[in-house]
C-alpha cells in the first residue's frame, strides 16, 4: 500500500509515519514532472517563436509575470531572437526591462506561448521539457509523452488570451502589462483590419486601454511606424524580422511577413530581399521561401516567391495566378496565419 501524502513544502515532502523526503534538484527522469510542483526547482522559461515578434515577446512577458503572481516564482521571460524595433519602442514606452534571449532550450523547462510548432521553437528543446503551451496558431505537431496545460483559443493575439486568464484568476494587471496586452492585439491585429480579428479582441483593447491609460488606436499607429521603419534594415533583417519555417505536406518552406505604411518604401530593396531569400532557400534546404510585403494602409500583400518549379506550381494554384517578376499581388491580403498558410496547406495537400 502507497504511503498517503500529507504535506508539501518548498524544502521537504512529509508522508504519514513521520517520514520525510527532501526534495532536491530533478534531475533525473524519475523526478515529479508536474507545473505545480516544478517551480520548487530550476527556473521555468517562458518563450515566445523564433523572429520574434510583438505579440510573443509581450506575451512571455506578461504570461511570466501572470505564472510568478501565481506562485510560481521562477517563471522567467525570454525571447528567442533579437527584439524588433516595434517591441522595442512598446517596452521602452511602459518602462519594461527586455527579456532574456533564449537561443539554446538545452536542459531547459519552458513554457511555449505564441506558438505550437516545434520548426518555430528555440533550437534544441526537448519536447519532453515543455510544461505548458498558450497560443492562438493552428495547432502543429508537438508531442509531448505526459499531459500538459495546452490553451489554444482562435482569437487574434495571445495577449487576449492571457489577459483573460488574469482576469478568471483574479490577478491584477498593472499599467505596464495592460499597456503590453493591448499592443500585442493590437499588432497582431493590424489595428482591427486583420481577419484574424474577433469581438474579443476589440473587447479586451478596450479594458486594457484603459488601464494603460493610453489612446488604443492613436498609440496603435505609433506602433505602426515602429514596426514599419525599414530605412535602417538590411535586407536580411526585413526577411527575418517575422519569419516561420511549415511543412507543407512534404514541402518545406519558410513564410515572413513584414508591414509597412507604403510599399514603395521596400522598393529600393526587392532585388536584395529576393537575394536573400535565395540564400535563405539554400541555407536551410527548403522548397520555397515566401514573404509577404503588406501595405497595411491599403490592406494589400504583394507575396515575394523563392523556390523550385514544383514548389512554383503549387504557389500559384495557392493564390489563384501567375508569377510576375518574382510575386503575385493580393487584395484584402494582411493575415500570414488565415490567408496565406492555409492556401499553401491546401495547395500541397497530397
Amino acid at each position: 500500500m502507497m504511503p498517503e501524502l500529507i504535506k508539501l513544502s518548498r524544502s521537504e515532502i512529509a508522508f504519514s509515519g513521520g517520514r520525510r523526503a527532501t526534495l532536491v534538484s530533478f534531475k533525473s527522469k524519475s523526478y515529479i514532472n508536474n507545473a505545480e510542483v516544478l517551480h520548487l526547482t530550476d527556473k521555468i522559461y517562458v518563450v515566445g517563436h523564433k523572429s520574434p515578434d510583438t505579440d510573443s515577446v509581450t506575451s512571455a512577458i506578461t504570461y511570466a509575470n501572470l505564472k510568478n503572481a501565481l506562485g510560481m516564482k521562477e517563471a522567467v521571460p525570454a525571447a528567442a531572437g533579437e527584439l524588433n524595433g516595434e517591441t522595442k519602442f512598446l517596452l521602452d514606452y511602459f518602462k519594461v526591462p527586455y527579456p532574456e534571449k533564449l537561443t539554446d532550450a538545452t536542459d531547459k523547462q519552458v513554457i511555449l506561448v505564441d506558438h505550437n510548432e516545434m520548426a518555430q521553437a528555440v533550437d534544441n528543446l526537448n519536447p519532453e521539457n515543455i510544461v505548458e503551451i498558450v497560443d492562438h496558431h493552428k495547432i502543429g505537431g508537438i508531442a509531448t509523452g505526459k499531459p500538459i496545460f495546452f490553451l489554444n483559443e482562435p482569437v487574434g493575439a495571445t495577449g487576449g488570451i492571457i489577459a483573460n486568464l488574469y482576469e478568471k484568476n483574479g490577478i491584477a494587471i498593472s499599467r505596464e502589462m495592460a499597456g503590453l496586452m493591448m499592443s500585442a492585439i493590437l499588432s497582431d491585429t493590424v489595428l482591427f483590419k486583420s481577419p484574424t480579428c474577433t469581438p474579443r479582441d476589440k473587447a479586451s483593447v478596450e479594458k486594457l486601454a484603459k488601464i494603460a491609460a493610453v489612446d488604443p488606436m492613436s498609440f496603435g499607429m505609433e506602433l505602426l511606424k515602429a514596426k514599419s521603419n525599414m530605412s535602417a534594415k538590411s535586407a536580411k533583417e526585413i526577411l527575418l524580422g517575422d519569419f516561420k519555417k511549415f511543412d507543407f505536406s512534404g514541402t518545406k518552406a519558410g513564410v515572413g511577413q513584414v508591414e509597412v505604411m507604403d510599399l514603395a518604401d521596400l522598393a529600393p530593396k526587392r532585388a536584395a530581399i529576393l537575394d536573400e531569400m535565395n540564400k535563405m532557400k539554400e541555407a536551410e534546404k527548403l522548397d520555397m521561401v515566401v514573404l509577404m510585403l503588406t501595405d497595411v494602409m491599403k490592406e494589400a500583400s504583394d507575396l515575394l516567391f523563392v523556390g523550385n518549379d514544383a514548389a512554383a506550381a503549387g504557389f500559384e494554384k495557392a493564390f489563384g495566378g501567375k508569377l510576375a517578376n518574382s510575386s503575385i499581388y493580393k487584395e484584402k491580403c494582411l493575415s500570414r496565419k488565415k490567408q496565406v498558410v492555409p492556401p499553401l496547406e491546401g495547395a500541397f495537400k497530397k
